[in-house]
């Protein structure tokens, strides 16, 4: 059966990414702005004669591009094996001598579309680069700052072809520039062209070698933060998933996937899309968060957070709806089979690690069980108290009164069945936070702080019990007996 975290069999050409462009270039159909603008480009023929006659290219320069700008298929591909270094040579002359921007989009087009008819004429720009002794990405990197956005998002392009479809791989340097630049592009406010920059990046992280350097320009955390906008379309979900899921592949990434929220989002996601593309995606990203990682405990961790998401329950409406593509239908047996694996070995500390972990706090039965405080209490001291500043950190970042009544209720939880807790959550800067959400609006927030101030500060936890039932609000699900 064909699996689809099998990356080769998925993406080994990039039709997979852009269908349309397998057919010939003009008829290709346009499903994002660059290519709709970019029939329009190639339409906007140029007159090369008064460039010539203005003295603004060599007479060389125009002999070649006059005659393969109107030559046909065949003739340019014969054009390009017979004097190649004249093409490369033309073609970085005329990106670096004319300064018009409706000429520079004709040419940089031109050029697209050459590399997209072959991939192995990336090799033609590539070893003239290195015949003058120069670096091939400096005339393109330097078109990046161009103000024209189509100029811009044209070359993106290109870098992204050369870069991927070379023998040689792009060099550490420029390779963390184009990166970093990608990534900006999908931080920017209002960027029109961010399915653009989103298709390079599932061309690019393809790579292996690539991957990291994505990582570690903080890629990743931009990708989540784009999902988690308000305004995005489908289609971005779907192409930034498949660079999530790209980075998978990587052991050493989908390791530390669970740290960068990407469970939860994912989650989300999956829960109220309804295009198909999208929840396979979703579901090859989990199987690869739980088959690529090395550590037993890492998988457990990442599996009981999909738990603790309501993946099962998603993974059972996705069965309910009889997909025929057999790749969704085997990854859905797996999630199911080792999810259900997960929930049988969950005790309930993994399952509050987990709920902490992924910010999202309920009043889920755990937060509210003495025997569960009285035995694990002394457990949020590991790994450098990592649970309890997961809990400070909720009660400064988050606006959620669920949240933070969860959050101040186990701080409290934690004081009252640890003898040095309160010193603890005083270094921890909990006290003070809790302190500030006695006059919050929400009166359970309200309430659940006055108790965990009342536990930093008394002693006698029987004659506060009996204190606290009078004063309890008759919504707030989370009020546990305070009586030790």
């Amino acid at each position: 059966m064909a699996n689809i975290s099998n990356l080769g069999s998925v993406i080994s050409n990039i039709d997979d990414i852009e269908k349309d462009l397998s057919l010939p270039i003009g008829a290709q159909v346009a499903t994002s702005l660059l290519q709709q603008r970019a029939n329009d480009v190639r339409a906007n023929r140029v007159n090369w004669q008064s460039y010539v006659q203005g003295q603004m290219i060599s007479q060389e320069d125009y002999n070649f591009i006059y005659q393969f700008d109107n030559a046909n298929s065949e003739t340019k591909s014969a054009m390009l094996k017979e004097a190649g270094p004249q093409f490369a040579r033309t073609f970085f002359n005329l990106m670096s001598q004319i300064a018009k921007d409706q000429t520079l989009q004709y040419i940089l087009t031109m050029l697209d579309d050459v590399l997209q008819e072959d991939k192995s004429r990336v090799e033609i720009l590539k070893e003239y680069a290195k015949q003058m002794k120069e670096s091939v990405w400096t005339p393109f990197i330097h078109l990046l700052n161009r103000n024209d956005r189509f100029i811009v998002n044209q070359t993106s392009r290109i870098i992204a072809k050369i870069a991927c479809w070379s023998k040689e791989l792009m060099g550490l340097d420029d390779l963390r520039f184009y990166m970093d630049w990608l990534k900006n592009q999908l931080r920017l406010p209002g960027n029109e062209y961010i399915q653009t920059a989103a298709r390079c990046l599932q061309m690019m992280l393809r790579i292996e070698k690539y991957r990291q350097v994505f990582v570690d320009v903080d890629g990743i955390a931009t990708i989540v933060s784009v999902l988690l906008g308000s305004k995005v379309g489908f289609q971005i979900q779907y192409q930034l998933i498949f660079c999530l899921w790209c980075l998978s592949f990587s052991t050493h990434i989908a390791e530390r996937m669970s740290k960068d929220k990407i469970i939860p989002v994912l989650s989300d996601i999956l829960s109220e899309c309804v295009k198909e593309k999208v929840s396979r995606i979703i579901l090859a990203t989990f199987r690869n968060i739980l088959e690529k990682p090395e550590e037993r405990d890492l998988i457990h961790e990442h599996a009981v957070a999909m738990v603790q998401c309501k993946v099962l329950k998603q993974l059972e409406l996705l069965e309910a709806r009889k997909f025929d593509d057999p790749d969704i239908v085997d990854d859905l047996e797996f999630l199911n089979e080792k999810l259900q694996e997960s929930v049988q070995d969950l005790s309930s500390f993994d399952e509050y690690t987990s709920e902490v972990k992924s910010g999202r706090l309920e009043w889920s039965p755990v937060h509210k069980n003495e025997k569960f405080w009285r035995e694990n209490a002394i457990r949020l001291n590991e790994n450098n108290y990592s649970l309890l500043k997961m809990l400070v950190r909720l009660l400064e970042s988050s606006k959620d009164p669920l949240i933070l009544s969860v959050a101040a209720h186990d701080l409290g939880e934690y004081v009252r069945h640890y003898p040095r807790g309160k010193v603890v959550i005083e270094q921890l800067g909990g006290k003070q936070m809790v302190m500030q959400y006695l006059s919050h609006e929400d009166p359970n927030v309200r309430f659940e702080a006055l108790i965990a101030v009342q536990k930093l500060m008394v002693h006698n936890w029987e004659y506060l019990g009996r204190q606290l039932q009078s004063d309890q609000p008759k919504d707030n699900p989370g009020l546990v007996q305070t009586a030790a």
